[in-house]
């Protein structure tokens, strides 16, 4: 239990993919500012790619430079998994279902310059270049002016490039589970001072999994006992207003839920007390990667059985403002808690098809309930269609039209906004 610098954070990494070859997949995602290499160490059954019907899962940690904790227990995490793999049968099971990427820092650069550790504040904090990369995504709320950093770009990259479902990013300076929607407007809540999003109640079991299983986040007393968190979790917008931070963009553009993990109420605390993080976040850190298998999940496909991408898969009742999409082989993953839902396909130029679904709560057996949709009067012709989401603030034009119009036809706006 040591902090690992930027040499041995690296010869660390490499030395597991070399014991677990077949088990894990190490590559950078891109460059900092000063040119440290963005790692990722994914492992699972089939590290090296995407497999039709397993989900993908991310932690990501150290995006703050001097916020160290979520760095280091993110190594104890991987030498988890890999020496329980074979042996415990629920980590077997849980890797041989899920492909689990994780990136213990995302701010290098921050990190190496935190030469005198604490725990309020330090430089550190920021990138090379001056800046927060949690206020450095594009909003839905605002328009976000700060140029984009190479860290941001290299995990907005890596977003658009696999089909996350869930994540979590690991901070410090409290301790508490934060979810969606950081930034917000009258359409979301914000005059009640609490932003909602559709999702609202997935976000809330998501951030309780964690508290839940933490050894005292669900205590919910915050670390100067001024302020308290109900069960140790908190609407992000209830806390504090965020800009561009990343938890939002994951939701929005990365159809992939992500709550933020403070996990320490000293930003950069002593080696010697890494231990016990790692103690009091182990159980939590498994629970929450078991919740990528919460909902429903399937394949939408043509006559032909031809996977159809870019076709639209909602739950009626939650549209989200950029509508969630199949990927390449036509799949998506829908986090829901368990309940009847009615389940939305729709391909553009055809007719929407309606399954109404029961779903048990499935996280225990590995696996989302399966459901596929089949398009009998669609052919190859439609998967040359490339749809994309704007990257403004989308919530603005819906707040105008939420001002325009009777709450009547206030559905219908909603959903012109969308389509």
């Amino acid at each position: 239990f040591k902090y690992h610098h930027t040499e041995e954070l690296e010869e660390y990494l490499r030395g597991v993919h070399a014991a677990y070859p077949s088990l894990t997949h190490l590559h950078s995602i891109g460059r900092s500012v000063e040119g440290r290499d963005l790692w990722v160490l994914v492992l699972g059954r089939f590290p090296t790619h995407h497999k039709i019907g397993i989900p993908e899962f991310k932690y990501v940690a150290n995006m703050h430079g001097d916020e160290t904790v979520g760095r280091e227990i993110l190594l104890h995490l991987i030498d988890f998994l890999v020496t329980s793999y074979g042996r415990d049968p629920v980590i077997t099971r849980l890797l041989n279902n899920t492909r689990i990427h994780i990136m213990p820092t995302m701010n290098p650069d921050g990190f190496e310059a935190t030469k005198v550790p604490d725990c309020i504040y330090s430089v550190g904090r920021f990138n090379k270049n001056g800046k927060d990369l949690n206020r450095n995504f594009p909003d839905a709320f605002e328009n976000n002016s700060a140029r984009i950093q190479p860290e941001t770009r290299a995990v907005m990259d890596w977003i658009e490039n696999e089909t996350f479902v869930l994540s979590a990013n690991l901070h410090g300076g409290a301790l508490v589970a934060s979810y969606t929607f950081d930034n917000g407007n009258p359409v979301t809540g914000s005059l009640k001072g609490y932003s909602k999003s559709p999702d609202d109640d997935v976000f809330i079991h998501l951030a309780k999994t964690y508290s839940s299983n933490h050894a005292s986040m669900y205590k919910g007393t915050e670390c100067d006992n001024r302020q308290t968190f109900p069960g140790g979790i908190t609407n992000g917008y209830s806390w504090y207003q965020l800009e561009g931070g990343m938890q939002d963009y994951n939701y929005v553009w990365g159809q992939c839920f992500e709550i933020t993990l403070e996990l320490s109420c000293c930003k950069y605390p002593p080696a010697d007390q890494l231990e016990k993080f790692w103690k009091d976040n182990k159980v939590a850190l498994i629970e929450y990667i078991k919740q990528v298998h919460l909902g429903v999940k399937g394949q939408v496909t043509d006559k032909n059985g031809n996977p159809i991408p870019n076709a639209i898969v909602e739950v009626k009742g939650r549209p989200h403002i950029c509508p969630y999409r199949t990927n390449e082989q036509g799949e998506y993953f829908l986090l829901l808690l368990p309940g009847t839902y009615v389940i939305n396909a729709t391909v553009p130029g055809f007719k929407s098809m309606l399954k109404t679904v029961e779903i048990p709560d499935n996280t225990g057996n590995f696996s989302a309930l399966k459901q596929d949709f089949s398009f009998p009067e669609v052919s190859d012709k439609i998967r040359s269609r490339v749809a994309s989401c704007p990257k403004t603030p989308l919530y603005q034009e819906l707040t105008r039209a939420s001002a325009a119009v009777k709450p009547t036809v206030h559905i219908l706006v909603l959903m012109a906004v969308m389509l």
